[in-house]
């Protein structure tokens, strides 16, 4: 299980592109044309239009999160209805509410943390420190650049999965951490630890845990405020459930479960917010999210919760305005067969297909 906690930066917004139980090459290629919504709050200004898109630096090109055709940024609003979409549902909680993960303020009201998974942004001479870990044969080595302030989830006295996120802008790499802890000399110890490429569709070995219980990243998947301000959230989103199968399903690379019966949903199962669901009667920020749902669909990344939907913290979120999620259920939800997609199983790309190919299996919905 992974409890989150945030850190805000005020260069945020990047392009969708994100422990124990846990564990390539840019192609240019045509994408399906979408129409944009407009922003929440009138046009945003030049700076947040570029904020929306990218993890900008002075000193450096912007870093988008993955390719635009890698899977964590491909719509499956058209895709099949997986056959076990009832099971995989009833198994998370058909009656039980929605959750965001994320937000303003902390948590407990007392003595927490921010609400959410922070990261930060750091440059591209930020230096190296040692990192030793408790899942080293199934963790990067490093360096990872970790700042002295960087921003632990739940904070710095949390004792939940103490998630560290960094993006370092020139090299555009990405450095994950799960339970990590500060050292006196200065390097940290971790329970395990990825670096991602972010140009790059190559996906963790298989069977290899990562900073999560999927094995995949984990920035990818948060909920951002600059995007939600921007008008759209184009990538799926990270989600977990409590009882997950002993298994995972591309681009997953781990499991963290013993249940073997097929009703409980593997690691990596795309679900999405069915195209009926009338998302008119929300709040404009969560009727951005409430569309990426529908469009890019969630990502079941951990064990946790139920339906809790990650994000990082943010002191403009409105968290009256989050807790409308919770009108959300199971029984709004789908599970979809992302196979389809797959053109390498080690790698997150996936295929160009016509939006007609996947028709049939939507309008003949049970």
């Amino acid at each position: 299980m992974r409890i989150i906690s945030t850190f805000l930066a005020t260069t945020l917004g990047l392009l969708a592109c994100s422990g124990p139980m846990t564990g390539g090459t840019t192609a240019a290629v045509p994408t399906v044309a979408r129409e944009t919504p407009p922003p929440v709050g009138g046009q945003p200004s030049a700076d947040d239009a570029q904020s929306a898109t990218a993890l900008p630096h002075a000193a450096s090109p912007s870093c988008a999160l993955f390719p635009p055709d890698n899977i964590w940024n491909t719509p499956i609003d058209t895709l099949p209805r997986h056959p076990l979409s009832d099971e995989y549902v009833a198994a998370i909680g058909n009656e039980t509410e929605f959750h965001a993960d994320f937000g303003a303020g902390i948590w407990p009201p007392d003595d927490g943390g921010p609400i959410g998974i922070p990261f930060v942004v750091v440059p591209s001479d930020q230096p190296g420190v040692a990192v030793s870990f408790e899942y080293d044969d199934e963790s990067d080595p490093g360096p990872y650049p970790i700042p002295p302030d960087a921003p632990i989830e739940g904070g710095p006295q949390s004792d939940g999965d103490r998630h560290i996120l960094i993006v370092q802008a020139g090299t555009c790499r990405l450095y994950e951490l799960y339970d990590a802890w500060p050292r006196d000399d200065g390097g940290w110890d971790a329970g395990s630890g990825a670096i991602y490429d972010l140009g790059s569709h190559t996906l963790r070995p298989a069977g290899w845990t990562s900073a999560d219980a999927a094995g995949l990243p984990i920035l990818p998947g948060l909920v951002r405020y600059d995007e939600v301000t921007a008008g759209e959230i184009a990538h799926a989103l990270r989600f977990t459930a409590p009882d997950t199968q002993r298994a995972f399903v591309w681009p997953a690379r781990h499991f963290a479960s013993d249940l073997t019966e097929p009703r409980y949903p593997p690691m990596g199962q795309r679900f999405r917010l069915r195209a009926d669901f009338d998302v008119s009667g929300f709040a404009p920020q969560v009727q951005v999210i409430l569309r990426a749902m529908q469009r890019y669909g969630i990502i079941l990344a951990d064990n946790g919760s139920p339906w809790y939907v990650s994000g990082a913290p943010d002191e403009r979120w409105d968290n009256d305005v989050l807790r409308q999620l919770h009108q959300l259920t199971g029984n709004d939800f789908e599970a979809v067969d992302v196979s389809g997609l797959m053109l390498d199983p080690d790698s997150g790309q996936a295929a160009v297909r016509d939006e007609a190919t996947f028709l049939p299996a939507v309008v003949a919905r049970r």
